[in-house]
């Protein structure tokens, strides 16, 4: 097992944001959480990152208790998160917000490699290496912060909503990148994305989260035919009918 979680409460004062989550990985695997607005997706992946305390619980890294680890430590260890709204340094230029996801790494020409398998996987940041990412369209952004993320060489890659605001077309563009990393380079990630149907499609288990407690959790086809994610998700109940779209086999 690559990550386990145990009974993880994450807390805001008086609000509970994560309520005794508990959640695993294994390696090679692609595990999404979905659910509502406000339902502590992302506080729970920021918890496994350590930049939120935890409030109660345990969380293991390759079989180590990483509970008390900084965030710096867990990114040494192979644990990278890909934030919501990419948080990218638009006043740096491509190159440089590459870099800055080596700032753990001392193997200088593996770096350099690695940065130039990036290029050739996202042509669009190669021509724009040395540009301001501030020049860059959202797609391209997104792309540029998943690739900061690969350069820091990651076990484990954590994604928060990766297609927000990107149109359908670039969406489905990120969607195919992170299915490739998975079945390319058998990368294992951590999957929060709103779009439901895409998750579930790229996922191999899913966990259902509302008001931070998982109510469901199982193979995507299980979730969709006993109508949890649905009830969860969408506020609906069992008796009524799925929609076409979110039944499309995978």
């Amino acid at each position: 097992m690559l990550l386990s979680a145990r009974d993880v409460d994450v807390r805001f004062g008086r609000v509970r944001a994560v309520r005794g989550v508990s959640l695993h990985l294994e390696r090679g695997e692609i595990v999404a959480v979905v659910g509502a607005n406000g339902a502590g997706k992302s506080s729970l992946l920021r918890a496994l990152l350590g930049i939120e305390p935890l409030a109660a619980g345990r969380i293991e890294f390759e079989g180590k208790d990483v509970s008390n680890w900084p965030a710096s430590r867990r990114v040494a260890a192979g644990l990278a998160l890909v934030p919501e709204g990419r948080r990218i340094i638009t006043t740096l230029t491509v190159h440089e917000n590459l870099l800055m996801g080596a700032f753990n790494r001392r193997a200088a020409r593996s770096v350099a490699r690695e940065i130039e398998d990036i290029y050739e996987r996202f042509p669009n940041l190669a021509a724009r290496r040395m540009s301001a990412a501030a020049v860059l369209s959202g797609g391209e952004q997104q792309m540029l912060a998943i690739g900061r993320a690969m350069v820091a060489a990651p076990k484990l890659m954590m994604l928060d909503e990766p297609s927000l605001g990107l149109s359908p077309r670039l969406a489905e563009e990120v969607f195919s990148c992170i299915g490739s990393l998975s079945r390319e380079q058998g990368m294992t990630i951590l999957l929060v994305e709103q779009n439901t149907q895409r998750a579930l499609e790229l996922a191999n288990r899913a966990y259902v989260v509302e008001l931070g407690r998982v109510v469901s959790q199982g193979r995507p086809e299980q979730l969709l035919a006993d109508g949890t994610l649905l009830e969860a998700y969408l506020g609906r109940s069992k008796a009524t009918a799925a929609p076409a779209t979110l039944l499309r086999a995978r």
